[in-house]
């Protein structure tokens, strides 16, 4: 994976050094860039394995101060914050301005398929209409769309549910605490994290006339997640739970635990994997899973 914002000259800015966040710095930093990442707590960094590219952590409770702390020219910037209890984005609030004064010619926001709001089952895609159901969904849209029209190169990346390395089911099926659960006609669409850095580092080697300001990235593979469930317990060699169904359970699940299966949608990948060329590393969670685990054997020895 090639990227003409990661190279040696590219300094590049992760707002928001979360799960997906950190994994796209190591990769751009492991391919010569100058990386900065803003955290709102202290890392612990004494564990660091020596191979790995070395990070430069900017702990900020207010974004403008990582900016004002650099003094370098940005070439990159990739927002992954989420939208705040009251759904504004931290980032918009502190870094639009300071951001219009950088030399930038790539900035990346993570945004989610929620924004598309329940399609019944049917395919959706970028042109598709934005109608979200719930309310964060509906933060994030107006989010994106400030981004959008802030005048800085934007590209937005709408991801369904994120999965890899430690947030795949191993451990709770290793628990006991795996919910098996059934709802007709559910589907879910998810992304592996190693997906998502490949599909920006892809997006940013395109020429300026083909970057779309909104890509999808999914897999291949929209499904129950009970067959996820069902994977993940063939590849560890245990027994899945009982199942339950979803009408049972629902009175006793959280508000937020609902809103997961409030929708019901496919999203098709056809812009960034046909007409943006990009390869799958992982179409299906059969592959995501099986890497993950693995991963995490590795990281275990």
């Amino acid at each position: 994976m090639t990227s003409r914002a990661v190279n040696p000259g590219a300094r590049v800015l992760v707002v928001g050094g979360g799960y997906s966040g950190e994994r796209f710095a190591r990769a751009a930093a492991e391919r010569g860039a100058s990386v900065w990442l803003t955290h709102r707590r202290e890392r612990d960094l004494g564990g660091e394995p020596a191979a790995r590219a070395p990070l430069s952590w900017l702990r900020c409770d207010a974004e403008a101060e990582a900016i004002r702390s650099l003094r370098v020219r940005l070439s990159d910037v990739l927002v992954t914050l989420t939208p705040q209890a009251d759904g504004t984005d931290a980032a918009l609030n502190h870094l639009l301005e300071p951001l219009h004064r950088q030399p930038l010619r790539w900035l990346g926001y993570l945004s989610t398929t929620g924004v598309y709001g329940d399609s019944q089952g049917a395919w959706v895609d970028e042109h598709s209409p934005t109608e979200p159901t719930l309310p964060r969904s509906h933060a994030r849209l107006r989010c994106e769309q400030r981004w959008l029209s802030s005048g800085l190169p934007v590209q937005s990346f709408r991801l369904p549910a994120i999965y890899g390395p430690g947030r795949c089911p191993f451990e709770q099926l290793r628990s006991g605490t795996a919910r098996l659960v059934h709802k007709r006609g559910q589907m879910f669409c998810r992304i592996h994290v190693d997906d998502i850095v490949g599909a920006l580092l892809h997006a940013t080697d395109q020429p300026e006339d083909n970057q779309p300001a909104v890509i999808n990235v999914s897999d291949d593979t929209p499904c129950p997640s009970s067959e996820t469930l069902g994977y993940a317990a063939h590849l560890l060699g245990c027994k899945l739970p009982a199942v339950q169904r979803f009408e049972t359970i629902a009175p006793q699940m959280s508000p937020m635990a609902l809103s997961f299966w409030a929708d019901k949608r496919r999203v098709s990948n056809q812009r960034l994997c046909s007409e943006l060329g990009y390869k799958l590393r992982y179409p299906s969670y059969r592959e995501g899973f099986a890497a993950s685990l693995a991963e995490e054997q590795r990281a275990t020895t």
